[in-house]
């Protein structure tokens, strides 16, 4: 028969003393952080899905600055269309002005004079800038695409408008899981390219024919100016399309974002009521520990003495 020792029922009570601690000491740290799991022994399985929503949140983060800064890009894209458009809308009126036959030559100059200054406004326009990007030079966003010396005269000379090709490449941002959205349009594609309909081509042969008084060809090119038109009025409404899904992108990750914190705080997060009463619970147990354990070794050689 095994004898019962005091040294052993010390040992016991100061193991049972010391599992009651530990047990309080867990129940009062979840009240302190607010979370049932503060370290992977805590519940090991949900910390495996813990994790998992962490890192989908991350990425959910990521794709929402994304789509934000395709929103902004696209928003920026569409205010640059809007202003080439009125620019080309200018053009067709001077056009048709200039095809006039009435017209002496002085207020053909007069007319020219304008296309000139329109053409050089287009190439701003076409060279224009977001966030330190040029938007219609493709993947090469750091190269000015219609960069042009100035002449004798101090105006940029823009002659070589017509021949520039620009990048074709496409910049996708990344707005979902796989999902990709091509956010830009190239010079090319807006301004035209090797087309017969390219507006600077068109504004050089307006300009020749003004020069030579040639009401005639200057009538000619407005089924040109036309026709680019249509082909801009295409890109922006394309802009505008990828913007509507860009929006829905949005609402769709902020969804995601709400059902994926939920899903992290019923895995993450304690329960307050609960946890106080457990923790005034285990508050009551471990000082009844402390009570009886003080009875128990309060037996000295003294006391036998007596």
């Amino acid at each position: 028969m095994l004898r019962v020792t005091s040294n052993m029922m010390n040992s016991q009570l100061l193991l049972n003393l010391n599992r009651n601690a530990r047990t309080m000491n867990d129940t009062q740290l979840q009240l302190s952080t607010g979370r049932k799991i503060n370290k992977p022994s805590d519940d090991p399985v949900g910390i495996t899905y813990s994790l998992r929503y962490r890192a989908d949140l991350s990425a959910n983060e990521q794709y929402q600055e994304n789509v934000d800064s395709a929103t902004s890009w696209l928003d920026y894209n569409d205010t640059v269309m809007t202003q080439a458009g009125e620019v080309v809308q200018r053009l067709r009126e001077l056009t048709v002005n200039g095809a006039n036959g009435t017209n002496p030559q002085t207020a053909l100059d007069s007319i020219n004079e304008e296309v000139a200054q329109l053409k050089e406004q287009l190439v701003d326009i076409a060279n224009s800038q977001f966030n330190g990007k040029y938007i219609f030079n493709g993947q090469q966003y750091n190269v000015k695409p219609y960069d042009f010396p100035t002449g004798v005269d101090g105006a940029l000379d823009t002659s070589g408008a017509a021949q520039v090709i620009t990048d074709d490449g496409l910049i996708n941002y990344t707005v979902g899981d796989s999902v990709q959205l091509p956010i830009n349009n190239t010079g090319n594609e807006v301004f035209g390219g090797t087309e017969n309909d390219n507006i600077f081509k068109i504004i050089d042969r307006i300009s020749s024919a003004l020069s030579d008084g040639n009401t005639a060809a200057v009538s000619g090119e407005l089924a040109n100016l036309e026709s680019r038109n249509d082909k801009m009025l295409a890109v922006q409404a394309n802009i505008g399309a990828r913007t509507n899904r860009i929006e829905l992108m949005q609402n769709r990750l902020s969804n995601l974002e709400v059902n994926l914190t939920d899903l992290q705080s019923k895995t993450e997060d304690a329960d307050y009521a609960e946890v106080v009463m457990n923790s005034k619970i285990q508050e009551n147990i471990y000082n009844a520990s402390l009570s009886v354990g003080a009875k128990i070794i309060q037996t000295s050689l003294v006391d036998f003495i007596r």
